[in-house]
């Protein structure tokens, strides 16, 4: 029986386009002056130093503060999953989030059967690599208001990472819910491999441009989840083969 629905972000309950082609360019954009402009404030200082320690350890030579910019740049160019880069750019997207510089739309099937879960009684959780503080951003300041209350949970990948079963076996461990009780969602299959290996219930969300997979059950969107309550385990028709 499901008790709890862990979701992905990107691809799954919103466009992979708005954290591509907004978030992430608003934060190269924005880089180099927030560093200099927030440059003493403490949690700053202390994700920057981390991002320092990681190119010392990688190239033999710690690169100055005033060279952070252009490397972290290019991490984000290369999405790279490093959590003092997430926790900058989380710092710069509460800055825009503030400013009102976006507002992040959610697939439009996603808000109305989410309330219906909840409803229903099921814990609604958040899993994905953009920092805990990005998550909370987002469901925070959607078109469709302030979501953050649906959700129970935000996991990233301080709990380790998407593709790895023990990643999984920890969020269970945190929910206090046996696997069987969990149902995972997510556009890339990798992730459901993962979440199926440490027993969780996984189904494929297919969005345009996502290609779908045979070795789990798969959605095309929230809306064919509609009637999905707690004593229905696999809520779409299985492509498994």
């Amino acid at each position: 029986m499901i008790r709890c629905v862990l979701m992905d972000i990107e691809g799954t309950i919103i466009s992979v386009a708005f954290v591509r082609e907004v978030l992430f360019p608003y934060a190269k954009h924005r880089l180099a002056a927030f560093l200099r402009e927030q440059q003493d404030v403490p949690a700053l200082r202390q994700w920057a130093e981390a991002c320092q320690d990681t190119v010392a350890q990688e190239l033999g030579r710690r690169p100055s503060y005033e060279e952070l910019p252009g490397i972290l740049c290019r991490w984000i160019e290369e999405d790279r999953k490093h959590p003092g880069l997430k926790a900058i750019q989380g710092m710069i997207w509460h800055e825009g989030y503030r400013a009102g510089a976006f507002t992040p739309g959610l697939y439009e099937d996603v808000v109305p059967v989410l309330n219906r879960w909840r409803r229903n009684g099921l814990r609604l959780a958040l899993y994905s690599s953009g920092s805990e503080q990005a998550q909370r951003l987002l469901v925070e300041h959607t078109t469709d208001g302030d979501l953050t209350g649906l959700f129970s949970n935000f996991f990233d990948t301080s709990i380790g990472a998407k593709t790895e079963s023990a990643s999984y076996r920890r969020i269970g461990q945190i929910l206090t819910l046996s696997s069987k009780d969990i149902l995972f969602l997510s556009d890339i299959e990798a992730e459901l491999d993962a979440a199926a290996e440490a027993g969780f219930n996984t189904t494929q969300i297919v969005r345009a441009g996502t290609n779908a997979g045979t070795a789990h059950p798969v959605c095309s969107n929230f809306g064919d989840m509609a009637h999905f309550d707690r004593s229905e385990p696999l809520p779409c028709s299985s492509e498994r083969t």
